[in-house]
């Protein structure tokens, strides 16, 4: 970690970790905030290690006596080693961050629901999707000339749509709307406005700290 205010931003939900007294990181006179430890549990670059390089990214954050554990990164068995070699126990989470919905950030969330089956997940809340939760039935096109047999929900559908879930019995809290979670600790909803990836409900994660 360097000193000072140190920024990062990671493609997702946005996990702010904030203080009171990092208003103004100048300011030394002020007492220092809580500091944070980020372990990195998956990606594909660093030093060469016992850690098994993937595509993907992985990181446990501890901050103002909170475990959290941002993303699960792209293949579980690759997270169950990576957290065994820097003795990680993932069930020993106060709650999870899921930045979105593509694949080498969510793989590895099979292996973290087999020993940690009741942690919160707090996931960007998409309209329809793999976090999609409700949906209002105005979303398809309806012809009254068709008869009930052949209409959705013979012509009378409900006003919303409850749309099931890819892990069903996770406790998923899905996020649409800037959230402090803990004291300090606030998510950010963004959509992202890439080519490619246009519309993509996320997560991310400016992390504003100061550390020794």
């Amino acid at each position: 970690m360097t000193t000072g205010c140190f920024v990062a931003l990671l493609s997702g939900l946005v996990l702010v970790l904030t203080a009171s007294s990092v208003s103004n990181c100048a300011a030394s006179a002020q007492p220092s905030p809580p500091k944070a430890e980020i372990t990195i549990l998956y990606d594909a670059f660093g030093q060469n290690s016992a850690m098994h390089k993937d595509w993907g990214y992985a990181a446990l954050i501890e901050y103002g006596g909170k475990r959290i554990l941002f993303d699960t990164g792209n293949n579980p068995d690759i997270l169950a080693e990576n957290a065994k070699v820097k003795g990680i126990d993932l069930t020993k989470l106060d709650f999870v961050v899921m930045s979105h919905r593509h694949g080498d950030h969510m793989g590895g969330l099979s292996y973290l629901l087999r020993v940690n089956p009741k942690v919160v997940i707090y996931a960007p809340k998409e309209s329809f999707g793999v976090y999609g939760a409700d949906l209002p039935s105005s979303f398809y096109r309806k012809d009254a000339s068709l008869p009930p047999d052949r209409r959705y929900y013979d012509g009378a559908p409900p006003a919303f749509m409850q749309f099931g879930s890819a892990w069903p019995g996770a406790n998923f809290q899905l996020i649409d709307r800037n959230t402090e979670i803990a004291p300090d600790i606030h998510l950010l909803t963004l959509v992202s406005d890439k080519p490619g990836t246009l519309e993509l409900r996320e997560l991310l994660w400016p992390s504003t700290l100061q550390t020794g």
